[in-house]
């Protein structure tokens, strides 16, 4: 848990989240899915002028409505009652009813002319329903996502958006007040219009819409939803989002918790606030926290992503560590030691490569005074040439490296790096833990945005995977929620990112078996195709790396006892 002292921005409150309803109305064409959607009034208080999908709030009184509303075994309570709110709102704003009469006849355009769309309120929708024999067909309305409104606009929503096929015989017609121009739409082109600056939507109908085109019929998103819960037991949303927020070019740019700035706006603005910006770039420091700064070295390429990551480790009461001063680039060294004012006391190599430890000398050399140790694991014999590296003191597994000092205030404060020794892709690999706030900077072997390589015969998948599992115990253990990598932006949800990762590299795993199975006299280069037919070809040299990593474990698991 990150302390509060360390944050940049002062703790808000969010605006309280409402319950509320919206409703994906489907229907086959021989062109694919059609949604139909909606044009919000321009004078609206939320999304004003958006296309969107019919919704609105939960009443007590939907509740109630359960008397003449169908439920299937499947469903909980809470569904039947957002799915009575979603017919409601679809009846009040378009005119559709999602209902039949006692006798299973469907609602009929007459019915529905009959009843009065501007009387809904408390028990009132539900009271013409029964006057005039209807049932409602809650039991047909899933669960597609479920979305939480950002922490940072004013007006908030807790929203399941809900899907159900279209009733045959009934025509959408707008109230002309809070809804207008109903039209049906293919996801696809909805997508390619509002890219096109003609059909705008807010992010959470862009994303959701995103998804629906995955679907080639209204029965295959049903089916999804049926049984779309977590780990696809029994039904439940297909994902739930809170978005986040932060700045890219200077203008907002929103994220759901699979993009890739996800964790890191969740660490730095932890309230919602649009203040972080998410701009690559190697002239300045980023802030991450009071005591935690990133700067990012000038070496972007398909193997490092954006740059190599050096983060300062401290403040100016403590002095500073300094973790992977990356590569010996002359601008890079002494942008790290202006953002320390030379105070450094410690510089640490996660490991030996030449994206990470070859600047430690330079940097070491530019500190006046006493001169800051250049802490790690030694290079092993196995390391390439060119990833040689000799600490001046060889860091144990669980040692912890303290920076403390005292406020203007007289307060004491300390930061503590607490060493992991996490073999795998490199023999001399280690991380370090953040004690007081939760975090692992966890160097190449963690990733955002992609898996690192494991190159033999310093790299050993064995021992890889095992790190992962020491990294979650420690996570488990110290609360840890972010993961700060050497490449890529910070990472949330820090456990499960790395049973993903290890699911993701047993998946692989399995291919590459595969492949060894079918071909059982082929080669690497043979198998190599077949495991990795979802990874671009431009990036087969690499794969092959860490496919003869496996190759070897896979041998080595079913190598007779």
């Amino acid at each position: 848990m990150v302390r509060s002292t360390q944050q940049l921005h002062p703790a808000r409150e969010p605006a309280p989240v409402r319950a509320a309803a919206t409703i994906l109305l489907l229907r086959d064409t021989p062109a694919g899915i059609e949604v139909l959607m909606t044009r919000r009034s321009a004078t609206a208080s939320f999304a004003p002028g958006a296309y969107v999908f019919p919704g609105g709030h939960i009443d007590e009184a939907d509740e109630a409505a359960k008397r003449i509303a169908t439920r299937r075994p499947t469903q909980s309570r809470v569904q039947r009652t957002q799915a009575i709110a979603a017919i409601r709102e679809a009846f009040e704003e378009l005119g559709i009813l999602l209902a039949h009469h006692a006798d299973g006849r469907p609602v009929s355009a007459d019915d529905i002319a009959a009843m009065d769309r501007t009387d809904t309120a408390g028990t009132a929708f539900a009271d013409q329903c029964a006057a005039h024999g209807l049932v409602l067909d809650s039991d047909k309305v899933f669960t597609f996502a479920h979305w939480i409104t950002d922490r940072d606009l004013p007006k908030r929503f807790d929203v399941p958006f809900l899907v159900a096929r279209m009733p045959e015989g009934q025509t959408p017609t707008a109230d002309e007040s809070e809804q207008f121009e109903p039209c049906w739409v293919r996801p696809a082109d909805a997508l390619a219009r509002h890219d096109a600056g003609t059909f705008f939507m807010i992010f959470p109908t862009v994303r959701t819409l995103q998804r629906m085109a995955a679907y080639a019929t209204v029965d295959a998103v049903l089916a999804a939803c049926a049984s779309g819960g977590p780990g696809g037991a029994g039904e439940g949303p297909l994902w739930t989002s809170c978005p986040r927020a932060g700045l890219l070019k200077g203008e907002d740019a929103r994220y759901m918790e699979s993009d890739s700035p996800y964790g890191e706006l969740a660490l730095v603005c932890p309230d919602g606030q649009i203040a972080h910006a998410l701009d690559w770039q190697s002239e300045h420091p980023v802030p991450l926290l009071k005591n935690v700064m990133r700067l990012t070295a000038p070496n972007p390429s398909a193997m490092t992503g954006p740059g190599t990551n050096s983060y300062i480790v401290g403040d100016a009461a403590t002095g500073y560590i300094v973790i992977d001063p990356g590569p010996n680039d002359f601008d890079h060294i002494g942008r790290l030691w202006r953002a320390t004012h030379g105070d450094i006391r410690m510089i640490v190599c996660t490991h030996s490569h030449a994206d990470h430890s070859p600047g430690a000398a330079p940097l070491q050399a530019l500190c006046k005074g006493a001169k800051p140790p250049i802490l790690g694991l030694s290079s092993a014999p196995t390391a390439r040439s060119s990833a040689r590296f000799t600490a001046e003191r060889e860091l144990k597994d669980g040692e912890r490296l303290v920076l403390s000092g005292s406020t203007a205030d007289g307060e004491a404060v300390t930061h503590t790096l607490r060493v992991i020794h996490t073999p795998g892709h490199a023999a001399n690999h280690l991380c370090l833990v953040l004690e007081e706030d939760g975090l692992l900077f966890s160097g190449d072997h963690i990733l955002n945005g992609s898996t690192t390589v494991v190159d033999p015969p310093d790299g050993d998948m064995n021992a890889y995977l095992g790190s992962l599992d020491a990294l979650d115990a420690a996570c488990e253990a110290g609360g840890i929620e972010f993961i700060l990598p050497a490449h890529g932006y910070v990472i949330g949800f820090a456990r499960t990112a790395i049973a993903m990762l290890k699911a993701h590299r047993l998946k692989r795993e399995a291919k590459i078996a595969a492949a060894m199975q079918k071909l059982p006299e082929g080669t690497p280069e043979e198998w190599l195709p077949l495991a990795y037919d979802d990874v671009p070809e431009r990036m087969w040299p690499v794969a092959a790396r860490s496919l003869a990593a496996h190759v070897a474990r896979i041998r080595q698991l079913t190598a007779p006892r």
